[in-house]
């Protein structure tokens, strides 16, 4: 096994990675991190939960200059919800480097987002659209631009955004660094990365998360008025910590979920139909563990992590084969193992044919428990439903420890700048500027992130302190 300490990197990355708990390579990663810090381009074909984020993110945050102010890296995802991911994989990353990623999407405040991008900012990750809608207007500045990764790129000519891609990517400086990932190569995007690479290194990962022992598989043929109540019988007989429960449809993810948090589950539903805040939320939750079971559509398939994930579920059959691939990516993931559970009624039979296929073996078929086997387990999963949720410490928990974000009631309104801040701070006794994180000034109020254990300190500084003449309260920021 390759261990990142191998890759050369700085003192800030390695103390960021040994919090997340990184220590040794994925296969994606052994090949990939070196071969961008040669500074070489590279199309890349890796399926889910290989640990992909985290091989272009390593290298791209090692090589960012912290002093520069304008973006220096531009992240593409096909999904806002994988944008979120990628910026929060990223800021945990170049934490201790003190990098600011911003990402940008549809149906989020455009305002709020020119706000960040104003400020110092070393990443930009965001969707293809709303991307180019900063450009045109002026708000996100390519100038800089060292790096540019086109992440799922497959599912972003799926979802009919290439020009725009392709767009967005003359805008850049030709001397940049372009990096391709895809889970799989169709001739559209080949032509991309001919059309854009220069002498790109070529790596493919050949997945093992379909066949590896990491997940087993259960196949169910079952009648369609039969499917709920079979899935009951399995979750109380299997009894799973936590998993995802994938249905074809908007209109069925909502009727299921009606119908399992009527019986008292701890359930939760995700698909496009939901405000995009409420979706963040939601799958902010389920990460945390405050509910057990999130029924979706193929929306949460593509690109979202969540550790220790138990159990899949193919309530209904996708249409599309890759999409059965990504769905059971969300189990298995990091060395843990899953199970992935499908469900096939007479009518999906054609599509199951083609998965079989496309996957190269056949789901092995699976006895339903009987009425005794059930009733054995119930009482074990009726007192998991009633415990008190388990709540799980994200990832950033570790490298977060050291970091406090204080909060001052001055902004933009009271002319107050990045360096008012700094130069106060620095002036605390043992307070040093690598103490000093991303300062976040919005119109009334301001956070900082103060690194190092040395947040109470700041905030005991300050306190006999005036910033440009102005007395500010200061606390820790609870938000």
């Amino acid at each position: 096994m390759t261990t990142f300490n191998e890759f050369k990197l700085s003192s800030d990355i390695l103390k960021a990675l040994n919090g997340l708990g990184y220590h040794e390579a994925t296969e994606v990663q052994a090949q990939v991190i070196p071969t961008i810090l040669n500074k070489e381009d590279l199309m890349v074909q890796s399926k889910t939960g290989s640990g992909k984020t985290a091989s272009y993110g390593i290298p791209v945050c090692e090589q960012i200059d912290w002093e520069e102010n304008k973006p220096q890296a531009l992240i593409l995802t096909p999904t806002r919800e994988l944008a979120v991911q990628v910026q929060e994989e990223l800021m945990h990353i170049g934490r201790f480097k003190r990098l600011k990623v911003v990402a940008v999407y549809g149906k989020s405040p455009f305002k709020d987002q020119v706000r960040e991008l104003k400020q110092k900012t070393h990443i930009v990750v965001g969707t293809p659209g709303r991307v180019l809608d900063h450009i045109e207007r002026g708000t996100l500045n390519l100038q800089k631009i060292k790096c540019v990764v086109l992440d799922e790129a497959d599912e972003m000519l799926k979802m009919g955004f290439i020009e725009t891609v392709e767009m967005i990517i003359k805008m850049t400086p030709s001397t940049r660094q372009m990096m391709l990932f895809s889970a799989t190569m169709p001739n559209r995007i080949k032509e991309l990365a001919q059309n854009y690479l220069t002498q790109p290194i070529e790596i493919k990962i050949e997945s093992e998360h379909v066949t590896t022992e990491l997940v087993e598989h259960e196949l169910y043929p079952v009648r369609m008025q039969e499917k709920v109540r079979l899935l009951q019988d399995l979750l109380t007989v299997q009894n799973p910590e936590r998993c995802i429960i994938f249905c074809s449809t908007r209109e069925a993810v909502d009727a299921l979920y009606q119908g399992l948090k009527a019986k008292g589950y701890p359930v939760n539903r995700l698909h496009g139909g939901l405000e995009q805040k409420d979706r963040l939320d939601i799958m902010r939750q389920f990460k945390m563990g405050r509910f057990a079971y999130l029924v979706a559509t193929d929306v949460a398939a593509r690109g979202i992590d969540v550790s220790g994930m138990t159990h899949v579920f193919n309530f209904d059959l996708p249409e599309e084969k890759d999409a059965f691939v990504h769905r059971i990516g969300r189990a298995g993931r990091a060395g843990e193992k899953g199970k992935a559970i499908t469900f096939v009624t007479p009518f999906e039979t054609k599509w199951l044919e083609e998965i079989q296929n496309y996957i190269g073996f056949e789901l092995p078929v699976a006895e339903r428990p009987v009425a005794t086997e059930v009733e054995k387990s119930r009482a074990a999963f009726e007192a998991k439903l009633k415990a008190k949720p388990k709540m799980r410490m994200e990832k950033r928990a570790d490298v977060n420890r050291e970091i406090m974000k204080i909060y001052l009631n001055g902004g933009k309104k009271k002319k107050l700048r990045a360096i008012d801040f700094v130069g106060t701070i620095l002036s605390i006794e043992g307070i040093e500027k690598e103490d000093i994180g991303i300062i976040d000034i919005q119109e009334n109020v301001t956070y900082i992130d103060i690194l190092n254990g040395k947040g109470w300190s700041v905030i005991d500084g300050l306190k006999t302190k005036t910033i440009k003449g102005k007395k500010l309260k200061v606390q820790k920021a609870y938000n």
